[in-house]
């Protein structure tokens, strides 16, 4: 099997189309059209069917996915390899992380990490837990940060504990229900509780339905047998906070957003629920010591620049 050849099957079945294929491999589509008919012709058999807008995989084609794939990820781990013992601190690192915390943290550690290895290519990419777990078990990421609970976690991946943090409700200062509220700044250890059921009938804002967190969410309701009137849904938590603070509705969000605000008052959350953030890459495969360094750098950075305000660390 040719691993250029497979490196365009494998994109074309990734994209689902042979154009945007083309341009993601930067060549043309007429030239990767032939490649995936020639290869058709010599195993003799389709690899995907076309439709009207786009190709999906025959049997076959996911056979030859199966393995390609695999081919492609022993490429890879055995050049990470070479490279390190080599010393030529060269190659190319895949890093996927969620919207706002996870930029903040890759603009503060990126620099140090370039520093040390300029001849790593990083590519870094805003992404969704959910999809984070996808990518990487299939080998097309190699490190995410990953916030989630115990229970969505995949058996294909390794995840490297950073910390865990509680979840807190979040609601205007302005409210009849906050008079209770702890001064700005107060130690997570020492916020005091307020149960969903307390403002069953105060609007709430959400992240989105497709987020590790939303699930979380969903399920500290169900058990309140809270039906929350949702005002908006963002994929920002940030954002979230910001209505908060207009004292237009409530939120849910964890401790890693937690801010000294004098429009908001944080609550704990009866049980305590909690998710946990971590670094995930792909079980049983080499991980490169530029990899390595970077699973340092962001440990420190949540330990030191973005730590939680708490009496004992979790």
């Amino acid at each position: 099997m040719d691993l250029k050849q497979i490196e365009y099957i494998v994109k074309i079945a990734e994209t689902g189309n042979i154009t945007r294929a083309a341009e993601q491999l930067f060549v043309t589509q007429s030239a990767l059209n032939q490649q995936l008919l020639k290869l058709e012709n010599q195993l003799g058999i389709k690899l995907f069917y076309r439709h009207k807008h786009d190709l999906t995989p025959t049997d076959a084609g996911k056979v030859y996915l199966k393995y390609g794939r695999q081919m492609l990820l022993e490429k890879k781990e055995a050049y990470n390899i070479i490279n390190d013992l080599a010393q030529y601190n060269l190659g190319h690192l895949s890093f996927a992380f969620s919207r706002e915390r996870g930029l903040d943290m890759f603009v503060s550690t990126f620099p140090r990490f370039h520093e040390k290895f300029p001849g790593i290519t990083v590519e870094p990419q805003e992404m969704r837990v959910f999809r984070q777990q996808q990518q990487i078990a299939q080998g097309y990421v190699d490190l995410g940060l990953v916030t989630l609970t115990e229970k969505q976690k995949t058996p294909e991946l390794i995840y490297d504990h950073i910390r865990y943090e509680p979840l807190l409700l979040v609601v205007p200062r302005s409210v009849p229900f906050a008079v209770n509220a702890a001064p700005a700044g107060t130690c997570l250890e020492d916020l005091p509780y307020l149960s969903l059921d307390a403002i069953r009938d105060f609007p709430f804002v959400m992240i989105f339905k497709d987020s590790t967190m939303r699930s979380i969410i969903d399920k500290l309701f169900d058990t309140a047998r809270v039906h929350p009137y949702i005002l908006f849904e963002s994929g920002s938590f940030r954002a979230l906070i910001r209505i908060v603070e207009s004292g237009m509705a409530c939120t849910i969000t964890s401790a890693g957003y937690y801010n000294a605000s004098d429009d908001v008052a944080y609550f704990r959350i009866p049980g305590d629920p909690i998710w946990e953030l971590s670094m995930a890459h792909k079980k049983d495969t080499y991980i490169s010591k530029a990899m390595k360094y970077y699973m340092e750098l962001i440990r420190n950075y949540f330990n030191t620049e973005a730590s939680l305000p708490m009496k004992n660390r979790l």
